[in-house]
């Protein structure tokens, strides 16, 4: 119902229809949690007829944000890529928030989140040239690539080269690198038997294999982090 009152909130028309194909539930039991809602005071609007649809009260506050555990993690893994980034914009309210966060997490999992913020590298902001070149990277392939990130599982990829030949590759994504605004993953390479770094808007699929590696020092990639562009 936190789900139904944000969106109400947000989108300024949305069908009965519409709102249970996106939670994946039946209309029937939409029309049972909106009345739910109203029955705990939410001032929700309704238009009869045709085409009609509700819409939640825009004075009307969401209440508390509730975050599962992955959620949490990934939003405050995006709170320190933006301090590190040094932005001088929106980061004055940012250590409370991460700080309320990591408060939030037993002692175990704040190290598996300190563990996932060190393999998270920081370079200088791309060129223009590589920039030209960037596109967004699947949705598909970035959810893939996340939870092969996280788990430390080997990832089946097919990669488009700059040359536009494409190869299937086996890698272990151990480190991911943002030179602004390009995302890299800095890997070993099964097929070549070392360390490459690919980008990830190159990367055309991806699949879990699977089998898991174990994380290696950073300065086992150093040589090929030597190219400025990385340009892969």
């Amino acid at each position: 119902m936190e789900m139904l009152a944000v969106q109400l909130k947000q989108d300024a028309h949305c069908t009965v229809g519409e709102l249970a194909r996106h939670h994946g539930v039946s209309t029937r039991t939409i029309a049972r949690d909106l009345s739910l809602m109203r029955e705990q005071g939410m001032q929700i609007d309704a238009d009869r007829g045709r085409g009609g649809g509700v819409r939640l009260d825009r004075n009307w506050g969401v209440g508390r944000l509730n975050l599962a555990y992955a959620e949490a993690v990934d939003l405050l893994i995006s709170i320190a890529v933006a301090e590190r980034m040094d932005s001088p914009m929106f980061l004055a309210s940012l250590g409370s928030v991460r700080r309320q966060l990591v408060a939030s997490f037993s002692p175990e999992k704040r190290q598996k989140v300190n563990r996932l913020k060190s393999r998270i590298l920081i370079g200088v902001t791309a060129s223009t040239f590589v920039q030209a070149g960037a596109t967004a990277p699947p949705k598909r392939v970035v959810q893939t690539l996340h939870q092969a990130f996280v788990d430390q599982e080997v990832l089946e990829i097919r990669y488009k080269r700059e040359d536009g030949d494409t190869s299937a590759r086996q890698i272990e994504p151990h480190y991911l690198l943002l030179k602004y605004p390009i995302w890299y993953v800095v890997a070993l390479d099964h097929l070549r038997q070392g360390p490459r770094i690919f980008r990830c808007d190159r990367m055309v699929s991806g699949k879990l294999t699977g089998a898991h590696f174990r994380l290696l020092p950073k300065q086992a990639f150093e040589p090929s982090l030597a190219d400025d562009d990385l340009s892969l």
